[in-house]
């Protein structure tokens, strides 16, 4: 027995419904570790197990206490009053005066809805096969053993309306033959069946009820995940269901406004700063332009020229996708148009897209996504001399590979370079470099629903690896 101890410090015997409750939680956690893989993981498949296994678990209840104290109890009393009547004309044959008339004795076997046949003395048939379910031959043989005493054979298979009784006698076999609901409780299928048929019913009602309570659920998922991934909520969300449920999609639209608002401020804010700084730069490069050219003018006009490419890189990062609305985009289009464009950076720069996707289109921020890749190549070209961007599908996600052969990056610095401002102190370093591309790409790639990684390229370079949902 478990002990605890009270304030005083003396045992005490710990309750039995504790135990109970601590022996339920046990088994219960016993039985979802053994079936968690087994059950399913959708909200609605679960909602029906739930409902349905309470209505299976009480109709197996039911029947089972129907069976056991209805059903057999029935057939029981039925079975042994037929015997009974076939021992009480088996008893009234011994005495009959007549030998050669049994008419009446016939007769008062109808009376009790009993066909009875006298046959000649012999060998009764050999013994029927058990039925599957062998409920009233099982009974009905017990109860004519207990009340006729005499070798007898049984048939409750060969006519499905009938029952076939001989009895065996000294000096002749008694033939009976019963109609089923005599003996059996044949009528009680009926309960089983409007049992069944009322929860077949109460399922299905359940069922269209369910599914129109888990279908707003899913239309919130669905407009959580497109504006997760940069793309218009659907026109017709809006909420729906339960209370609950219409509450999580209020509160969903509110949070997208309150974003949508933000990036609007960040947006007009990004775009008047940008006016201000480029007007500064531009006032700059007029008046290095008037005083002549010196190497004095020509490094001002070095380091106004790398101010105003950090300056871009700048407002690139905080201005992000910019708001921008996703369009259905053709991507080899696009990957040709960025090729086009990469060209300006000198190194060697192929593209390879399989003919399988070169038709493929999907939703993207079409100048946000550009930028992203741009960016990318831009930093292999700076680092190598060859630069390989590939297009893949990979289920249903795509991924744009951009491999170069330059020095690489370490596998312990992959993940650090996407950090704003990060530089390395190694070959890949440079200095006209913001430290913000890679930052961009990653920030780009994840308002699409996806991610930018570091990867070893085949040429022993840096592959950098775009993948988002199609």
């Amino acid at each position: 027995m478990v002990a605890v101890r009270d304030d005083t410090g003396e045992r005490m015997a710990e309750p039995w419904w504790v135990r109970v409750r601590s022996l339920l939680a046990r088994l219960v956690r016993m039985i979802m570790s053994a079936t968690g893989d087994l059950l399913p993981k959708g909200l609605y498949a679960r909602a029906l197990i739930i409902i349905i296994a309470p209505i299976v678990l009480l109709e197996s209840v039911v029947a089972f206490v129907f069976m056991e104290r209805h059903w057999q109890s029935v057939t029981r009393r039925l079975s042994e009053a037929t015997a009974r009547d076939i021992a009480a004309i088996i008893e009234v044959y011994r005495e009959y005066p007549h030998q050669d008339d049994y008419e009446r004795l016939i007769d008062l076997a109808e009376t009790m809805k009993l066909s009875m046949q006298l046959l000649p003395p012999g060998d009764l048939p050999p013994a029927q096969p058990k039925p599957f379910f062998s409920l009233l031959d099982r009974t009905l043989s017990n109860e004519i053993r207990k009340q006729v005493r005499q070798p007898f054979w049984v048939d409750t298979v060969g006519n499905s309306r009938h029952v076939e009784i001989k009895v065996k006698l000294d000096d002749a076999i008694l033939r009976f033959v019963a109609t089923r609901a005599q003996t059996y409780a044949s009528n009680s299928h009926i309960f089983l069946m409007w049992m069944v048929g009322t929860s077949i019913v109460l399922l299905t009602v359940a069922i269209l009820f369910l599914r129109n309570q888990i279908r707003p659920i899913l239309r919130l998922a669905e407009a959580a995940d497109a504006f997760g991934k940069g793309r218009p909520v659907p026109d017709d969300f809006r909420p729906r269901g339960a209370r609950e449920v219409r509450q999580a999609a209020q509160a969903f639209l509110e949070m997208r406004d309150r974003i949508r608002h933000h990036v609007d401020q960040r947006t007009t804010m990004l775009a008047g700063v940008s006016h201000d700084l480029r007007t500064v730069l531009t006032r700059f490069k007029l008046e290095l332009a008037l005083i002549g050219d010196t190497p004095e003018v020509r490094a001002l006009q070095s380091d106004v020229k790398e101010m105003q490419h950090m300056l871009e890189d700048y407002l690139a990062f905080a201005k992000g996708d910019g708001g921008e609305e996703a369009m259905p985009t053709n991507l080899c289009e696009l990957l040709e148009e960025i090729h086009e464009d990469a060209q300006v950076f000198g190194s060697s720069i192929a593209l390879e897209i399989p003919k399988r996707n070169r038709h493929i289109v999907l939703p993207l921020k079409r100048q946000a996504f550009k930028r992203a890749i741009i960016n990318l190549v831009s930093n292999a070209a700076r680092f190598g001399d060859r630069v390989v961007i590939r297009a893949l599908r990979d289920g249903e996600r795509l991924k744009i590979e951009v491999d170069d052969n330059g020095p690489g990056i370490p596998p312990a610095e992959r993940e650090n370079v996407f950090r704003p401002f990060y530089r390395l102190d190694h070959a890949r370093q440079d200095s006209g470099n913001s430290g913000l591309g890679l930052a961009i790409a990653r920030d780009i790639a994840r308002s699409h629903g996806g991610d930018v990684t570091l990867a070893e390229s085949s040429m022993g370079g840096l592959r950098a690896v775009v993948t988002v949902p199609l």
